[in-house]
């Protein structure tokens, strides 16, 4: 990457753009945006370790389309280890359905249908034999406490798992068909279902799968405690990459974590943040780290900035950082800050294999906590960051009461946010298709066929406000 003039001061994505270039890359299809960082990942794009944004259905939705979820540090072995089996049984490209049994209500089907992005749920009898669909409309006008199965009905159209067509022909028939939801079945058992969305993505997005053909999934594990144990734990239990996390990362208590880390000689890729310069790039790396996190406060649940005034703005923090991993041959992940797709572009021209996010996927269906509607019936989810008093008491909360309180005094983040969902993008599935949409046209319009040729190609401008505000749509759809 380059820059048209030598900046003067640090930079955040909003003071940079890039710069066209010629290019040769016919088609946006034709750029592979596939993490070079050896964690498997065939998009650049990461569910951060928060508590409100990366659950079971996260990763399990990430993985699928070629990203990875990170479960957060605070969640107890025995739940990683549950969660890790579930995701591991998923199908790489049938969807999980929802499922409800003939006797269950319309009320809980009310229920369960904003849980997922899928207009219908799926009726299976005890015995597990597949008996039918409930759609929305289907629970319109009757009682709430009616039994599904007065109200279940027979899909249009059913695909079978041993005679699968192709994605494109699925697609065709379901559009044909004018449904938006087929059940997949394996003699009278419901494997899976697809959506039309569904089978186009699988048809554009290549899964993040381990060498067993299982989704892949990310795990956290704090500085405290039996870190060696926990890690250890995490990846027998299936974690495909694991991230060693503080809010200060370029800290002994961090380095010392990592050393018992690389003791145990993982065969995983060891994730380890959060810094901002180059100096702790080196640190880490000589550590054990073969990733680095990098970003200290430019998340939307963070405070560490107005609290403390440390951090860096994230453009350069990126730029720094990345050259110095480069230089010994290993990767970073930009973490918090992005807020459009140009920012998810400018983190990668400046050197990321890979972008982490919070907040921007904590208002989608996918997230973990219950859908609630506002007073005007806007639907959100509640966010806090993982700094905050709500995120560390929940961390502390095997500890006495006083050391609990004292260290609630000490918050760097947001407890309570709601998170809305965009009624035109409520899944994550929906911003992914965004976020990789507008990074394979930053890579066509740098010329670049892969995001190494894209770090090397990019030319990055240094803006005013007003010529941020210039880029901007009158009214924004995002």
């Amino acid at each position: 990457m380059e820059f048209l003039t030598t900046p003067t001061t640090d930079l955040t994505y909003a003071d940079v753009f890039l710069v066209p270039a010629k290019s040769e890359v016919i088609s946006r299809m034709d750029v592979d945006i596939s993490a070079d960082d050896a964690t498997g990942a065939t998009i650049p794009l990461v569910a951060a370790n928060m508590t409100a944004v990366t659950g079971r259905r996260m990763v399990e939705t990430m993985a699928r389309r070629g990203g990875l979820g990170i479960l957060p540090q605070d969640v107890p072995l025995e739940v990683i280890e549950q969660v890790a089996q579930w995701v591991k049984g998923r199908h790489p490209v049938f969807e999980t359905p929802l499922k409800v049994q003939p006797t269950d209500t319309v009320l809980d089907v009310l229920h369960l249908l904003g849980k997922r992005n899928h207009p219908a749920a799926s009726v299976v009898a005890q015995d597990g034999t597949f008996a039918g669909i409930v759609r929305q409309q289907d629970c319109e006008g009757v009682d709430r406490f009616s039994s599904v199965g007065s109200v279940l009905r027979q899909p249009a159209l059913t695909f079978r798992a041993e005679q699968f067509p192709s994605l494109q022909e699925a697609f065709v028939q379901m559009d044909s068909a004018g449904v938006s939801y087929a059940p997949v079945l394996s003699g009278t058992e419901l494997v899976g279902v697809l959506t039309p969305a569904g089978a186009l993505r699988s048809g554009m997005f290549a899964p993040a799968l381990d060498g067993a053909g299982g989704l892949r999934m990310g795990a956290a594990v704090g500085i405290n405690g039996d870190v060696a144990g926990r890690a250890a734990a995490l990846v027998e239990y299936g974690a495909d990459v694991l991230v060693v996390d503080t809010a200060h990362g370029h800290q002994q208590k961090m380095l010392d974590a990592l050393a018992a880390v690389k003791a145990l000689d993982l065969p995983v890729p060891v994730v380890a943040g959060n810094v901002v310069s180059a100096a702790g790039v080196r640190e880490l790396v000589a550590a054990g780290a073969d990733i680095i996190k990098v970003g200290v406060g430019p998340g939307a649940m963070c405070t560490t900035r107005m609290m403390t005034a440390v951090g860096r703005p994230q453009f350069s923090a990126v730029l720094d950082c990345a050259a110095a991993a480069r230089d010994l041959g290993k990767h970073v992940w930009a973490d918090g800050g992005v807020r459009y797709p140009r920012d998810v572009a400018l983190a990668l021209a400046a050197g990321a294999s890979q972008v982490m996010i919070g907040s921007w996927f904590a208002g989608t269906v996918e997230s973990p906590g219950d859908l609630v509607a506002d007073a005007d019936g806007r639907q959100y989810k509640e966010s806090f960051g993982m700094a905050s008093s709500r995120a560390v008491q929940n961390r502390t909360r095997t500890e006495d009461a006083y050391s609990r309180a004292r260290k609630a005094m000490f918050e760097e983040g947001i407890s309570t946010s709601r998170m809305y969902l965009d009624p035109e993008r409520p899944s994550v599935e929906d911003l992914l298709d965004m976020i990789t949409a507008g990074v394979r046209s930053s890579m066509t319009y740098a010329g670049a066929a892969d995001l190494a040729q894209f770090r090397r190609r990019a030319v990055v401008g240094v803006q005013s406000a007003a010529g941020y505000e210039e880029g901007r749509p009158v009214r924004q759809s995002w």
